[in-house]
């Protein structure tokens, strides 16, 4: 039986670098679509804003301290041919109380106009709704985001080169700091 070489990204750790010390964050994530090479696919994570109230210092941990606590869940599919996966993390803060994530893709869609394909499902391991944008669109993403009127607390790129590394250690844990977010993530490979 053929073994798979799966990849997973699981954000551990976020803090905002601001004073301000009540927030209410949402990832908008994009990623490499797993089946077509000139698309790209784009969710929201999670469905409910994350709220941050002064006595957590703004800083959220998303796998705790407990063993077998893991992070939160970005992706997981199989290991891309070419053993690199561009990931993009736009961190962004909720201006209104009730944030309706739909109400975020179809204006994500609608920015991005005739280069959105459409909405997928069941993509990437997880149950969020994706929706597939043409390659050539990723550049007007962050302008598109730049006109819905939550405030951007900062973008990561979390492209990874699935070198050697890898083979002597199944997870590698990255810290990255973009606008007024810091987050550390993990990648992790396994076989199926």
């Amino acid at each position: 039986m053929k073994t798979m070489t799966r990849v997973r990204l699981e954000l551990n750790r976020l803090k905002i670098n601001r004073p301000k010390k009540r927030w209410r964050i949402y990832f908008v994530i994009v990623a490499e679509h797993p089946e077509d090479a000139d698309k790209m696919v784009l969710t929201v994570i999670p469905n409910d804003p994350i709220r941050m109230v002064p006595s957590q210092e703004n800083v959220v941990d998303f796998g705790g301290d407990g063993e077998g606590r893991e992070g939160l869940l970005l992706l997981r599919r199989e290991m891309p041919l070419h053993r690199e996966l561009n990931v993009h993390c736009y961190v962004r803060h909720s201006r209104s109380d009730v944030r309706d994530i739909g109400e975020i893709l179809s204006d994500i869609r609608t920015g991005i106009g005739a280069d959105a394909v459409g909405l997928v499902e069941n993509i990437l391991g997880t149950t969020n709704i994706w929706l597939a944008i043409v390659k050539s669109a990723l550049p007007l993403v962050g302008n598109v985001l730049r006109k819905i009127r939550d405030r951007d607390m900062g973008f990561i790129s979390m492209f990874e080169r699935f070198g050697p590394e890898f083979e002597q250690e199944e997870e590698i844990d990255l810290e990255k700091t973009g606008g007024h977010s810091t987050v550390v993530y993990s990648w992790s490979v396994d076989e199926e």
